[in-house]
C-alpha cells in the first residue's frame, strides 16, 4: 500500500463522461435560478405595480445584454426540467443501465438546448 497518490487534484484535466456532466449542468442551473429568484419575483412586482413601473421594467427588459441573461435562465430552467425528468427515471428504474444511462443524458442536453432555440426565438 504504499501508492504515490497525487498531492493535489487537477480538476481541469478530468474528463468526465456525459451522465457525469449532466449532473453538474442540473445543479449549477438549480443554483442559478435559486439566485435569480429575488431578481425575476422583482421584476414580478415592477410589472403589476403600475403603467410607469411596467413601461420601465420593458425599457430595461429590451437592453440585449439582458435578454441574453434571461435566454441564459431560459436555458437553466428547460435543462433542470429536463435533468430533474431524467433523474425521475432512473428513480423509478426506467433507465436501468449504462447505454441508456448515456442515451438520456445526450437527450436532456439536445432537448434543452432544442427547446431554448426555439422558444428564444419565439420571444426575442
Amino acid at each position: 500500500m504504499l501508492k504515490k497518490r497525487p498531492k493535489h487534484l487537477a480538476l481541469h484535466l478530468i474528463k468526465l463522461p456525459l451522465p457525469g456532466l449532466i449532473s453538474i449542468l442540473h445543479r449549477a442551473s438549480g443554483l442559478a435560478l435559486f439566485l435569480a429568484l429575488p431578481l425575476l419575483l422583482l421584476a414580478l412586482q415592477y410589472s403589476l405595480r403600475s403603467i410607469e413601473t411596467y413601461t420601465r421594467l420593458m425599457d430595461v427588459l429590451d437592453h440585449p445584454v439582458v435578454r441574453l441573461m434571461l435566454l441564459g435562465l431560459l436555458w437553466a430552467f428547460l435543462h433542470h426540467f429536463c435533468a430533474g425528468l431524467r433523474y425521475l427515471a432512473i428513480d423509478l428504474h426506467y433507465v436501468r443501465n449504462l447505454k441508456q444511462a448515456r442515451d438520456s443524458s445526450r437527450i436532456v442536453l439536445l432537448v434543452s438546448l432544442l427547446l431554448t432555440v426555439l422558444i428564444g426565438a419565439a420571444l426575442w
